[in-house]
This record gives structure tokens, sequence and C-alpha cells, in this order.
């Protein structure tokens, strides 16, 4: 294999040795063939320009037809709005047909978008066709026409002014092209007699330049940069090796990638286990005070307390969905404190404030309830004289955002600080059962994560802690549609 690969860089030295002359003759050929390929190329790039533009003033006149019908000027036939939709999309189609693989984005983009345009106009067609419906929602339809026309024309617009820049980009290398050809035929005119030295030296250049370019990649690929590519080799001999290594590289970052979406797919299932756990001393607590309620005869209590259990773990199943509305989720945490209300009696007090506005909006199951059964029981209850749990809901630049506040004992700023650590790092914080200083970090772990993981957000919760209680907040997008977390 290795003489093979020998004989083969010997015959191109031998071949550049006894073809001078006709060496002499490439540089023209060159010439003329990069100069017909960049006119080419201008040509295509030109014309796709002047149609793209001829389509905008088309596109924006579709929202004036469609308001002469709704004003009754003239019908919808005489509009000519489904022509000139059909006009529109027959071009766009003309010219994804005529673009290379992965550059007519712009223009699929706006072909799908007419489809939405063509949707909006047969809608207008139907509302004016239908007499029980009053202009006001055809004006209103019409409204989002224009939209959808000056999505469009932006889109046009947009690949005019790529395809001007790619313009650009050609002519910037079709120049320097005719600065290398006119390089090459005068070198070649003055140093025709050391050609072939000359050719010598360049395949041994090539050949060390690409074996350069292969060392570097594995260098790259062992420090663990898995995205670095070499380009293809001028080598034919190394040409196999190089697609191989490149492969090779391709299938290391799928298989990191693929790694890295079970690790967190394995993290989502760790946390909806963990979260899904029942407190068991949470229920045997509830139900010996139902008992001592029921045995104390205060039989409306019972049935209160029983109810809000009920709901509580009616909530906390919710057919077994991750997303709950706002509603949900704070229905769940008044029948969470309704409970302990009803077993700290005047220890604890609380308070649940939220926007009504939010109740429609999608929110990640048990986010609230974790916070506030943190503050109760490594707050509140280290407090003599008990406390109040306070939680806050307002929406804020399409922003969820909840503040759970008590004024319980508080953390220490070492404590606070490890919390914010832990939860920076990923890493789990369990409270040991000698642990003489409150501030438990298990619950609010889970909730930082789940934030993290299910909104692909950097940061989760945030934590204030002093003396005099603990603030815990979060903001979540206000979602109302959760198809793109699934």
């Amino acid at each position: 294999m290795r003489k093979a690969h020998e004989n083969s860089l010997a015959g191109q030295v031998r071949f550049f040795s006894r073809l001078i002359v006709i060496i002499l003759l490439i540089p023209t050929v060159i010439s003329l063939v990069v100069t017909a390929a960049y006119a080419v190329s201008f040509h295509r790039s030109v014309s796709m320009m002047g149609n793209v533009a001829a389509l905008r003033p088309v596109v924006e006149e579709i929202p004036e037809r469609l308001w002469s019908v709704i004003a009754g000027r003239e019908s919808f036939e005489e509009s000519g709005v489904d022509d000139a939709i059909l006009q529109v999309d027959r071009s766009l189609d003309s010219f994804l047909s005529q673009m290379g693989e992965n550059k007519g984005t712009r223009i699929t983009v706006a072909r799908r978008t007419m489809d939405t345009l063509a949707a909006y106009s047969d809608r207008i067609e139907q509302e004016m066709a239908d007499e029980k419906v009053p202009v006001t929602a055809s004006e209103k339809t019409l409204e989002e026409v224009r939209s959808v026309a000056a999505l469009i024309g932006d889109m046009l617009e947009a690949f005019i002014e790529d395809e001007a820049l790619e313009v650009y980009r050609k002519n910037v290398s079709f120049q320097r092209s005719i600065f290398l050809v006119v390089g090459i035929s005068l070198f070649l005119l003055l140093s025709a007699l050391i050609v072939s030295g000359w050719a010598a030296r360049r395949q041994t250049e090539t050949m060390e330049g690409s074996i350069r370019q292969l060392e570097l990649l594995t260098k790259e690929l062992a420090g663990g940069n898995l995205q670095a590519r070499v380009e293809k080799v001028p080598v034919k001999e190394l040409s196999a090796l190089t697609g191989d290594i490149n492969t090779m590289a391709e299938q290391l970052e799928d298989l990191m990638e693929q790694n890295r979406r079970e690790q967190e797919n394995l993290k989502k299932a760790e946390l909806r286990t963990l979260q899904a756990q029942i407190n068991p001393h949470f229920l045997y607590n509830t139900l010996d005070t139902i008992v001592w309620q029921a045995e104390s005869g205060k039989n409306d209590e019972v049935v209160v307390m029983t109810k809000a259990l009920s709901d509580f773990f009616r909530s906390s199943l919710s057919s077994g969905e991750d997303w709950v509305t706002v509603e949900q989720e704070l229905r769940h945490l008044n029948g969470y404190l309704s409970i302990q209300k009803a077993r700290y009696r005047d220890i604890l007090n609380y308070e649940v404030e939220a926007d009504p506005s939010m109740n429609g909006y999608m929110i990640l199951k048990l986010l609230l309830q974790p916070l506030v059964e943190n503050a109760l029981y490594h707050g509140i209850k280290y407090k003599r004289g008990g406390g109040v749990i306070r939680v806050h809901g307002m929406l804020q630049d399409g922003m969820l955002l909840f503040v759970v506040q008590d004024t319980g004992c508080g953390m220490t700023p070492e404590r606070l600080e490890e919390i914010r650590e832990a939860m920076r790092l990923g890493i789990q914080m369990r409270r040991g059962p000698n642990e003489p200083e409150p501030g438990g970090g298990f619950g609010l772990y889970n909730v930082d994560q789940r934030i993290r993981l299910y909104y692909s957000l950097d940061t989760g919760l945030h934590i204030e802690s002093g003396p005099s209680g603990t603030t815990v907040s979060f903001r979540v997008p206000a979602l109302k549609n959760t198809a793109p977390y699934l």
C-alpha cells in the first residue's frame, strides 16, 4: 500500500515535468471557465432577485383587494385575490425548484405562510357570503391578512438581501480568482524552466500540510473537541482516511449528545419519582387529626379536613400529568395549607394571593407546595410563637412570578450559601437527622432542578433569608400550551 502511494506522487511529478508547454495553456482555460461560471452564477442570482422583487407588489396588493371586497366595492371574484395568490404560489414553487439544497429556507417559509394567507382569504370569502357575520369580523380577519402579507414581504426582502450579499461574495471571490489566474500566468511564463522542481516541492508541501491537518484534528478530538473536522485534503491517498476520521468524530458527537439526552431524561424520571412520593408522616398526622376531631364531636371540621385531604391527593395525582393550570396548582396549595392549619392551629397563619388572570396558564405540577412545606417545617416550626406564610403570584412581561415568604427563623448566611451552591452545581442537599441548624434543602433542590430541566432555564429558584424569615421566588414562562416542553 505504501509503495502505491509513493508511485502516485512520483507520477504526478513526472507529469508536471513533461507537460510544461501544456501547463502554459492552463491559466487561459481556467480564466475562461471561471469567468463563464461566475457569469452564469451572477445571472442566475440577479434574475432570481428580480423575480422575487416583482412578487412583493403582488403580495402587498392582496390585503387591499380584500379590503375592496369587505368595503363592497367589488365582489370576491372581481377582486382577483385567488389569481394573485395562485400567481405568487406558482412563482415561489418555481423558485424552490431552481434552488439548491438548504438555500431556499426563506422562500420555503414564505410559501408556507402563503398557505396561511390563503386560509384567511377563504375565511373572508365565507364571512362575506354569510350575512350573519358582521363586517367587523371580516375587518379583524383582514388585519391578520395584513400581518401575514407583511411577513411574506419581509421574507422576500430578506431573501433579496441574502442574494445580494451572496452576489457580493461571489464578486469578491471572482476578483480573487482573476488575480490568482493572472499571477499564475505570469509566474508560469517567467519560470517555465523550473516548473518541474516547483511541482515536486508543491507536492511535498501538500502532503505535509494534509498530514499536519490530520494531526491537528486528532489532537482536537483527543482534547475533547468532538465538533472538530478536517476539510477534504488534496492528496488522493489520504481522502479515505480523512473521511473515516470525520465520520468517527460525527459518530462520537452523536453518541455524546445521545448520552446527554439520556442523562437528562433519567434526571427528569428521578425527580418525577421523588415528587410522586407521599410523605407518610404528613398522611399519618393528618389522619390522626381527623380521628381526634371525630372523637371530639367536631363533625364539621372532620368533613372540611377530609375533603381538603381528598382534594390534596387528587391534585397531587392529576391523572399522572406533569402539567396543570395555575388554578389547579393554587387549589392544591390551599388544600395543603388548610390541612396544616388544622393541625398546627395558632402557630401557623397563611395568605395566598394570585392574579386571577394567571388561572388559565399552564405550570409544572407541584412547584409551590414543596416550597410552602419547606417554609413550614424548616422555618415556622422552629420559631417560638409560630409565624405567617405568604404566597404571591403575578403575571409580569409574559412570565409567571411566584414568591413564597415566611416569617420563620430564617437561615444563617453559611447555610444559605451552601444551599445556593448546591443548587447551582446540581448537588442534592439532604439534612442529616442530627443536624441542629434548620433550613432544609431537599425540597428546594427538587423544585429548582425541575424548573431548570422542564423549562430549559439556566436559573431556577432565587432564595433570600435572614433573621426575619426566608423568601423563595421563581419565574417561569406563561404558557397556554406546554407542547414545546413535552
